[in-house]
């Protein structure tokens, strides 16, 4: 119970201070859909700064894989989850090199670690939902499974104000319809795939993450990577310098699909 109430607290703390996009009116977050933020502690208040709202593009289908393959972009997306200082080695790594990703954070990670919310969003990149326990998602009763999705849900909003751009489901590189379908009772439009799957998450070394993605990687790809892995912070200046010698870029999920 007390751990509870100081992660409530610290949510609490950390509202007004997350806020690199746009000017959010709560309510306006509240009536686009998603779980009521009562289970989370208090909304956050008028005109709070916050978090960009769920992504939605008409035309696209409900799981997305990829962006354009006729641009110049990609999106470096990472499982949200370990070591808080990885995590910002990783996030300033990237931030040297001027380029945005997209973080998908597990909630019991948020509720660990709650300064990492406006860590991310304060470089500019995006933060979205990866589900509150991480655990396999399209094998559980739809109950369990939306509390999966609503929990975290509630975590990102009481930490920035809104419910985060994306979901992505655990432990499954695609949402089930079921999953799909609760994952839009939630609030979001739109799930989170990938084409590229770095294999980072096995620690096979940096050199071999960064021969898996820019072997694998083309115009508009989502690359699956991990924070919390010292091979994947290794990895990353010479993956952005090898897309950067493509003339490709990486930009956050959001730009890359709208």
């Amino acid at each position: 119970m007390l751990r509870a109430a100081a992660s409530a607290a610290a949510a609490g703390a950390l509202v007004s201070g997350c806020g690199p996009h746009r000017d959010v009116d709560p309510g306006a977050v509240r009536s686009a859909g998603g779980p009521s933020p009562s289970r989370a502690g208090p909304a956050p208040p008028a005109r709070a700064r916050a978090a960009r709202p769920p992504t939605r593009v008409p035309g696209l289908p409900v799981q997305i894989a990829h962006g354009p393959r006729n641009g110049r972009a990609v999106a470096l997306t990472f499982h949200g989850r370990g070591d808080p200082k990885m995590a910002t080695a990783l996030l300033g790594e990237a931030e040297r090199a001027g380029a945005k990703v997209t973080v998908l954070a597990v909630g019991d990670w948020l509720d660990e670690q709650p300064a990492m919310a406006c860590r991310i969003l304060d470089g500019g990149h995006e933060l979205g939902n990866h589900t509150m326990h991480h655990r396999n998602i399209c094998a559980l009763p739809a109950a369990e499974a939306y509390a999966e999705i609503s929990q975290c849900a509630d975590r990102l909003r009481a930490l920035t104000g809104t419910i985060g751009s994306w979901f992505r489901p655990s432990q499954a590189r695609q949402a089930t319809e079921l999953v799909a379908g609760l994952a839009r009772k939630a609030g979001y439009p739109h799930v989170l795939s990938y084409d590229v799957d770095s294999l980072d998450a096995n620690d096979p070394g940096a050199p071999a993450v960064q021969r898996t993605v820019l072997d694998a990687v083309e115009p508009g790809s989502v690359v699956s990577l991990h924070l919390g892995h010292a091979g994947t912070v290794a990895a990353l200046p010479p993956i952005l310098d090898g897309l950067r010698r493509r003339g490709l870029r990486a930009v956050t999920t959001t730009e890359l699909v709208t």
